[in-house]
């Protein structure tokens, strides 16, 4: 069970600080979330932390790539 951070992701730094196992690191060409520390928050929120505070609409994957981050302020237009 992890998350995933994929191609959109513009390194704002918002997730960063929130991620409670540190499980979210800086790589090229932008975020990851290393995949044996995430644990979705399950133990400690309600939510991912990483993807209710992320302003990039659909960077934040699940493990069936489904977007969980809200519609974002940053994503361009479909």
């Amino acid at each position: 069970m992890a998350l995933e951070i994929i191609e959109g992701c513009v390194n704002c730094w918002a997730c960063l600080p929130l991620c409670p196992h540190q499980a979210i690191y800086e790589a090229k060409p932008h975020f990851l979330i290393d995949a044996d520390r995430c644990s979705e928050c399950v133990d400690a929120f309600a939510t991912p932390q990483c993807a209710a505070i992320c302003p990039v609409e659909g960077v934040i994957v699940d493990e069936l790539g489904t977007p969980l981050n809200p519609r974002g302020s940053l994503a361009p237009p479909a």
